[in-house]
């Protein structure tokens, strides 16, 4: 394949970062097409951005033989099906995190990745930027790892996000969660279990009904079989900063990275003996570049990916696990509309 044409779900604000504009540095990439529910919304964001293509629905943009891939940034709750959906058709998918609604969902998405030999990929960008990779070195180097410590907290100003709605798989767990969880077990290794974990829920947005309830903040105590214990908390906040940090504790010393979700714009230091034995910036290419040229090169050479389909899977069964451990329910699985049958309007 000497070029490969993605299309992608959805008129986000995401896709401008983490897709249209990587695409515009990375050779071999270029993005064909965009569709929303709204036709003429899908025409002004092509017309915005020079998206050659604009389609009035998803199955139009999935049935188009000239579109290799597919990115998915829909809603949470629309990962998992949108995604079966792009495979069934015959598209590479990157798809935003969570994979999924919850792991159940998961797992069905990932044996028909497995089924189907595309590349389907979790879009955990940070783990492809060099200083996330030197953070794992480093931990190794300085582990074995006894203990890690990680915080995110996003400001949602706006009490009406969809990030807040359970319906379509909100709350903080799933929003900032998902990256801590993956951060822990890339630096501790796969197999976590939940020992404990204490939610804040938010109350349910008017109109949205009783049940609808997410969480504004979570906290959540892991053990991974080799004996690390790990810690994180994810949170929803009204006004404050941005915040993405992770620690780690090793027999030999310690190593911390603030912004570990856009490590292009963050800072490593790690110390042995109380002395510091590395102090480093991030800068180059975006997470965004790292993470599509990883995506490009597995399509043209089959390379295996680290945040496949498969690997997800793992990750949504922690979430499950917290909101259990927590007393909360699961994000259900979202039923979409039947496909038009040929020659439906």
């Amino acid at each position: 394949m000497d070029l490969l044409r993605i299309g992608t779900l959805g008129s986000s604000r995401i896709s401008l970062p983490a897709l249209i504009e990587p695409a515009a540095s990375v050779a071999g990439v270029t993005v064909t097409a965009v569709a929303a529910r709204d036709k003429a919304r899908a025409e002004v964001f092509a017309l915005r951005h020079g998206i050659p293509a604009a389609y009035g629905s998803y199955e139009e943009l999935l049935a188009d033989p000239d579109i290799d891939a597919v990115y998915n940034p829909l809603p949470n709750s629309l990962h998992g099906p949108w995604t079966l959906r792009a495979i069934t058709a015959g598209k590479h998918v990157l798809c935003e995190k969570p994979f999924a609604s919850n792991a159940a969902e998961a797992a069905r998405v990932a044996d028909a990745a497995a089924a189907s030999g595309l590349v389907v990929m979790e879009a955990m960008h940070y783990r492809y930027h060099p200083l996330v990779q030197r953070l794992r070195a480093l931990a190794a180097e300085l582990g074995p790892v006894r203990h890690l410590q990680c915080w995110t907290n996003f400001v949602i100003t706006d009490p009406g996000d969809i990030r807040y709605d359970f319906g379509l798989g909100g709350g903080a767990l799933m929003d900032g969660g998902c990256y801590a969880i993956d951060c822990l077990r890339l630096l501790a290794g796969d197999g976590p279990s939940v020992t404990g974990a204490l939610a804040d829920p938010c109350p349910p947005f008017p109109g949205r009904g009783v049940e609808a309830v997410a969480d504004r903040s979570m906290a959540v105590r892991l053990a991974f079989p080799g004996g690390t214990t790990g810690w994180f908390e994810s949170s929803f906040t009204m006004d404050g900063e941005f915040r993405a940090d992770v620690h780690v504790l090793g027999d030999a010393g310690q190593v911390r990275l603030a912004n570990f979700i856009f490590p292009h714009r963050g800072r490593l230091v790690a110390t042995r003996d109380g002395a510091v034995v590395a102090d480093e910036q991030g800068g180059g290419d975006s997470t965004y570049v790292h993470q599509l040229r990883a995506f490009a090169a597995a399509i043209a050479g089959g390379a295996p990916v680290p945040t496949s389909a498969a690997h997800a899977v793992g990750t949504m069964r922690v979430i499950d696990e917290a909101y259990r451990a927590a007393g909360l329910a699961l994000r259900p699985t979202a039923e979409l509309a039947p496909r038009p049958t040929a020659g439906a309007e």
